[in-house]
């Protein structure tokens, strides 16, 4: 009996006709200005840059006095100043000493809150359940 295999022709390679890619040569701008439009685009984008690391800079400051102790994670939630607007709750709270991800995930699921969620998003009502999640853990750890 014969295989199914071995009934089939042998595959043959199919001719690749051969064809000259001819290089394209770029001509260099002759104008040494440059447009209005993209000299817009480029001080946008040094204005960003300097924002975001003016914002990286006052939040690198914010986590040192967290954690250092001359600010209290707290008050930065009911506060929350423009610097940490944008920082995620986890990353708050991973701020403090003796505090990793286990510890601040275990306390915002007891919140019903995400890791991912900004402290400026939050309702007036988040922040009051957060903020007694965090009296309460932080009694426990005085008694």
């Amino acid at each position: 009996m014969m295989s199914a295999a071995s009934t089939m022709a042998p595959a043959t390679t199919l001719p690749i006709p051969r064809r000259r890619i001819e290089p394209t040569i770029v001509e260099p701008r002759t104008d040494s200005h440059e447009s209005e439009a993209e000299q817009r685009t480029s001080s946008q984008c040094m204005r960003a840059l300097a924002r975001a690391n003016q914002v990286r800079l006052a939040r690198a400051a914010l986590k040192r006095d967290i954690s250092a102790g001359r600010r209290e994670v707290i008050e930065v939630i009911i506060e929350s100043p423009w610097e940490a607007d944008s920082m995620s709750l986890s990353e708050l709270l991973c701020s403090q000493r003796r505090w990793g991800r286990a510890r601040s995930r275990k306390l915002l699921a007891s919140a019903a809150l995400s890791e991912a969620k900004r402290l400026g998003t939050l309702t007036e009502r988040q922040r009051r359940i957060l903020v007694g999640a965090l009296e309460e853990k932080l009694a426990a750890r005085m008694n």
